[in-house]
């Protein structure tokens, strides 16, 4: 049934219709936020049992890998899918799934989730492959519809996501030779990339629009010297080149990434947590370049800096952007209280404790892996009790969406 449209639009809006449907699948930040932080509580303490071999996984994935995989494209990808069929609507003007439509991508992936610790390989296989190229399309189909060519870099970073989803399965599954380890890196230095590129452009114009007078534009000629810094040094890695020419480009990602955060003015965000958390979290991605040009440079494990990007930096900016996007699209203010500011702290903990503890003290590695696991669990856990009511119930504004 077609809605109705309830009043003319606003000069650079598109139209408002009535709401209509079932409120948890009227956009898509709604069922994946919901379920995704869901799955951040429970994948802490499954993790630790498959650690300790008291759940084994029914696909018969090494722990490493079931971690590494099911934090990556099962909780993170379904965070960035949420907010891209989100912003997608904003960006575009065009209509996003939602209902049945909706319904099916949220199935899919929490299908896949579930295969992922009871289901044959082969099952695991085909449900997970089919999320992340189905959206990639869903959302390309939006930019080329609406000629948003602005955004096509992103679309095609979903897809490279999904690309590195199907080399992990090859790997693991043994129908190629390379390592499955390898896909996962490649994830996380993809989900560097779009970090980079989304944080440049909303975290220095959420700060501008709250602090009057305040100048943190950047020139142009920088950020794309960052940007090609970014993408050549995460290439170096992945890639294995010499191991100084490799430390050398990352460490100038780092420090161009750091100059970056710095000209957007952190300091004047202290008192707002809404906005200190986007730029604490941004500032674990010069942590995790460094850290990766030291462990390149020194032939060392790569773990610590793949904890700053994946906890620090990537879980860092979604507790901050879930907060803030649920907010503004439930129709609440843009102010957070107690609750969200401890998920915020509890995350950065989280991060500290992962990354900082077993370097200084490696012997504690096991109680870090509690410790980070319950500071990460508790994080969502307390997102979950405040936002759970809002992502199933209509807007309190009266509005669709």
């Amino acid at each position: 049934m077609k809605p109705t449209l309830v009043s003319l639009p606003l000069l650079g809006q598109g139209p408002t219709y009535a709401p209509h449907g079932w409120p948890p699948l009227r956009l898509a930040f709604r069922p994946f936020y919901l379920l995704a932080a869901l799955s951040a509580v429970l994948l802490m303490p499954l993790w630790w049992a498959v650690f300790t071999g008291s759940v084994v996984p029914a696909t018969g994935l090494a722990p490493s890998l079931w971690h590494g995989h099911e934090m990556l494209f099962g909780f993170v990808c379904a965070v960035v899918v949420g907010f891209l069929l989100t912003a997608g609507k904003s960006w575009t003007g065009l209509a996003t799934p939602r209902g049945a439509h909706l319904g099916a991508l949220v199935l899919l992936w929490l299908t896949a989730r579930v295969a992922a610790v009871l289901a044959p390989y082969s099952v695991f296989f085909v449900l997970d492959v089919a999320f992340l190229p189905m959206v990639a399309i869903l959302f390309g189909d939006l930019l080329v519809r609406s000629k948003n060519f602005r955004n096509a870099g992103v679309a095609v970073v979903l897809m490279a996501l999904g690309l590195a989803n199907l080399g992990f399965h090859l790997g693991a599954s043994g129908v190629f030779s390379w390592p499955a380890q390898r896909a996962l890196h490649a994830g996380v230095a993809l989900l560097v990339v779009l970090e980079t590129v989304i944080g440049g452009r909303v975290i220095p114009f959420f700060t501008r629009n709250v602090t009057p007078g305040l100048s943190n534009t950047v020139p142009v000629w920088r950020e794309y010297l960052l940007m090609v810094a970014t993408l050549v040094s995460l290439w170096a890695w992945l890639q294995e080149w010499p191991r100084g020419l490799a430390a050398t480009v990352l460490t100038l990602a780092a420090m161009l990434h750091a100059w970056r955060l710095l000209t957007w003015s952190p300091q004047v965000t202290l008192h707002r947590p809404i906005l200190w958390s986007l730029h604490l979290a941004y500032a674990w991605i010069p942590v995790g370049l460094a850290l990766l040009a030291w462990a390149v440079w020194t032939e060392s494990s790569v773990s610590p800096a793949l904890h700053a990007f994946s906890v620090g930096a990537t879980t860092g900016l979604i507790i901050a952007m879930l907060t803030r996007t649920a907010r503004g699209h439930t129709g609440r203010p843009l102010q957070v209280g107690w609750v969200e500011t401890a998920a915020y702290v509890l995350v950065a903990v989280a991060a500290l404790t992962r990354v900082v503890l077993p370097l200084t003290w490696p012997l504690a590695t096991p109680a870090a892996l509690v410790m980070a696991g319950v500071c990460y669990a508790c994080a969502f856990g307390l997102y979950l009790a405040v936002y759970a009511p809002w992502l199933l119930r209509p807007r309190v504004d009266g509005q669709d969406g």
